[in-house]
């Protein structure tokens, strides 16, 4: 007696609710773990039930159509022949429920004289229940998918590594004739290279703050480019010095286009506006306000829509050019839009966001769709060729390739620093293809610019696109 009272006083020690559930599941586990993924015995009974109940399903209906046409026949004094009769949807269940839903066709009565058969079909109305009997899975035909296979793309490779700025390369620009480009940098220069031997041809200076947008015309002998220091400037090309500066700016200017046909110049920055400029006679004639944050890419096209900018407020506006209106305006995105890239041949373009890449149609900016990943990074710059290659770079230094027209990544790399920098100095913050569309240039956080093109041994066999269709389409 007095040891079981000792027993009972004896105090309980307190366990916490995370050790009992982990005792409850290794108990679980104990009982379960010898028939864990193992399919109980087939039962014979219960499968021929199965069988059966599936035959009724699908062909119920024309059992009883051709058993009453047999019969009608046979009042007739026709001689009876095996009845063609084909359901065209549903079934027949029992006939307590008999409300005609379906339709079936099948071979009528003789018409005429009884040694001609008719040779038309009739629709009759064949038993089934009120309720949809979908067909099983095992009969159901396969639909394939709609959304349009890859083409094959080459992989691309790293070939040159060009050091020669002393803070990150922001802005990149080819000039027309393909033989050399320019980097605007954080170390406030601008560098002409060669685009055959990568060697350095001149180095500009006159910004005073990091240089964020280059553009190269292809109409004059001038190049334009823009700063944190809120000024934009024109280059004569032939002297190589400063012949115009465009004033008007409140703050840095993050990107710049040159309209394809007529002589202006695109400009926005962080004071949420995307200003026009006269080339030859530095007048601003239109300030294009209605973004609520930084204007931070742009591109012009020769038709309206003629300006397009992308902005920190997450949303794309199409601007009418003759009048300095919106035209419309492009919610899709959740997060900044970064990077606008118009493709060189399709009346469309892509725009990329921390959430994902989207694709729209011009004019009208319908959404056509999402790139079928995710690059899971801020995406600072965006290019595309005219082989529909979309070439996309991240804050982490991730260079992803696309195919334009199903949106496949078909390469996911990532940059490697040069010897010396730290490893989050791996940031991509400019791209652009050459005219051709061969070779593509990153201007990096690491202070370099890489040159890639495609590898020339590769082949679908040895590179296969590894390509699954989505099963949702994402509208939005």
């Amino acid at each position: 007696m007095t040891g079981s009272t000792m027993a009972s006083e004896l105090p309980v020690e307190p366990q916490s609710f995370k050790k009992l559930s982990l005792k409850s599941i290794k108990r679980s586990l104990d009982l379960f773990s010898p028939t864990h993924s193992q399919l109980p015995p087939p039962d014979a009974e219960s499968k021929k039930i199965r069988m059966s109940h599936k035959l009724h399903v699908e062909y119920g209906g024309i059992k009883s159509v051709s058993n009453q046409s047999a019969k009608n026949s046979t009042q007739n004094h026709v001689a009876p022949s095996t009845s063609n009769a084909l359901v065209l949807s549903g079934s027949v269940n029992s006939e307590k429920t008999g409300t005609q839903s379906d339709l079936a066709i099948v071979q009528p009565k003789n018409l005429g004289d009884g040694n001609k058969a008719g040779k038309s079909t009739a629709v009759i109305p064949a038993r089934g229940t009120s309720e949809r009997n979908l067909p099983t899975a095992a009969l159901m035909e396969r639909i394939p998918s709609r959304w349009p296979r890859p083409v094959w793309h080459a992989p691309w490779k790293n070939y040159r590594v060009i050091s020669g700025h002393l803070g990150w390369v922001r802005s990149v620009a080819f000039s027309p004739n393909n033989e050399w480009f320019c980097t605007g940098s954080a170390d406030r220069t601008i560098k002409i290279w060669d685009t055959g031997s990568g060697r350095l041809r001149l180095t500009l200076t006159g910004h005073i703050e990091q240089v964020r947008g280059l553009a190269v015309s292809t109409r004059h002998t001038y190049m334009f480019s823009a700063g944190d220091d809120k000024q934009v400037k024109c280059w004569d090309l032939e002297q190589n010095k400063v012949i115009r500066s465009y004033h008007g700016h409140l703050s840095g200017v993050y990107c710049l286009a040159l309209h394809p046909t007529i002589d202006v110049l695109l400009t926005g920055g962080r004071d949420s506006v995307c200003r026009v400029w006269d080339i030859r006679s530095k007048m601003q004639i239109h300030a294009l306000s209605g973004h609520d944050n930084t204007v931070c890419s742009v591109f012009t096209r020769p038709t309206d829509p003629q300006v397009v900018t992308g902005s920190h407020d997450s949303t794309i506006k199409f601007w009418d050019l003759r009048y300095g209106k919106t035209m419309a305006t492009l919610t899709h995105h959740k997060k900044s839009v970064r990077a606008l890239a118009q493709h060189p041949i399709e009346d469309s373009f892509a725009s990329a966001s921390a959430d994902n890449i989207k694709k729209f149609s011009l004019p009208r900016g319908e959404f056509l769709h999402n790139m079928l990943s995710q690059q899971k990074t801020i995406i600072n710059a965006m290019t595309v060729n005219q082989e529909g290659v979309l070439a996309t770079g991240g804050d982490n230094g991730s260079l992803w390739f696309w195919d334009w027209k199903s949106g496949h990544s078909f390469q996911q790399s990532q940059t490697i620093v040069q010897p010396g920098s730290l490893d989050s100095e791996a940031g991509i913050y400019a791209l652009s293809y050459d005219i051709t569309g061969t070779r593509l240039i990153t201007c990096e956080a690491d202070k370099t610019i890489k040159m890639w093109k495609e590898d020339e041994n590769a082949t679908p066999e040895t590179h296969p696109v590894n390509f699954k269709p989505p099963k949702d389409i994402r509208r939005f």
